[in-house]
């Protein structure tokens, strides 16, 4: 196998996505270093892996990848598999539409794990609005054609083959996850503000609650990221995280808005050196 460690300047993430933490990967990096250093067959685990930033940014040999969304994970386990996409992909809202019009009955035909299916929701994701990935009650992709000027377009992705070759992807709750000694986990879940539908089933105040009792719970080292709120602040120290805070891009909003927020990332187990 060739050394992954050193082709991180090689994988870029393959889709758009909301609140993406490659700006994060400068901070997490020292962290992931020292880990792997005392466990050399350590795993990186992510509840919510989301657009694979953090994990193509620190290239684990070994990861379990989980995300609640079903076609993210289809999408991944085709490039796994060795994906090409041969249908037209163009900059263009007509073609759009058409594309999201099939793709939608993909999801009604039960075919959602279909090549076809993870093509398409390729191109729809880097073409719709602001790279959103979002569905409607029915479980429906619903996201307006977006406005770029310019759109690449990947056809062939069997350079990810190998480097995706031993990670596992899985789809379900956060909490269905199974960590075990050796894991080092990263969440990165839905922030805690009003936008949060990523999925058909959102991510209330309570899930934050649960997921951060859940990692809490995990006698492993954990790094968790999210805005900064008051709320999500006293809610993990007052589980015994260590919370530290940082200016990172704003999440896509409605505005495309990228101006600095405040963010934080609560450890346990961990000792941050890049955050303040």
């Amino acid at each position: 196998m060739m050394d992954i460690a050193a082709s991180v300047s090689l994988y870029k993430p393959l889709l758009k996505w909301a609140g993406g933490k490659r700006w994060l990967v400068p901070t997490l990096r020292p962290l992931w270093q020292r880990f792997v250093a005392s466990c050399p067959n350590g795993r990186l685990v992510e509840p919510f892996c989301g657009g694979l930033a953090v994990t193509l940014g620190l290239l684990p040999r070994r990861a379990l990848l989980n995300d609640v969304n079903p076609h993210l994970i289809h999408f991944y386990r085709a490039v796994q598999r060795g994906l090409t996409i041969d249908m037209p992909m163009e900059n263009d809202a007509g073609l759009y539409y058409q594309h999201r019009d099939r793709f939608n009955a993909l999801i009604r035909q039960g075919q959602a794990d279909s090549d076809e299916a993870a093509a398409l929701f390729y191109y729809l994701n880097k073409t719709g609005y602001n790279g959103l990935c979002r569905f409607n009650k029915q479980g429906l992709f619903n996201v307006p054609f977006g406005k770029y000027k310019r759109i690449t377009y990947q056809r062939d992705f069997h350079a990810y083959r190998e480097v995706f070759a031993a990670w596992e992807f899985r789809c379900g709750d956060f909490e269905t996850v199974k960590v075990r000694p050796g894991d080092f986990v990263y969440a990165d879940p839905p922030y805690d503000v009003v936008f949060r539908q990523y999925a058909a089933e959102g991510f209330s105040w309570q899930d934050q609650e649960r997921l951060a009792r859940w990692l809490a719970s995990l006698d492993v080292p954990v790094a968790v990221s999210n805005q900064a709120t008051d709320r999500i602040v006293e809610l993990y120290r007052s589980l015994g995280f260590t919370v530290y805070f940082l200016q990172g891009p704003r999440m896509i909003s409605c505005t495309g808005d990228r101006s600095a927020a405040r963010e934080v990332l609560a450890v346990k187990g961990l000792v941050s050196s890049g955050a303040r």
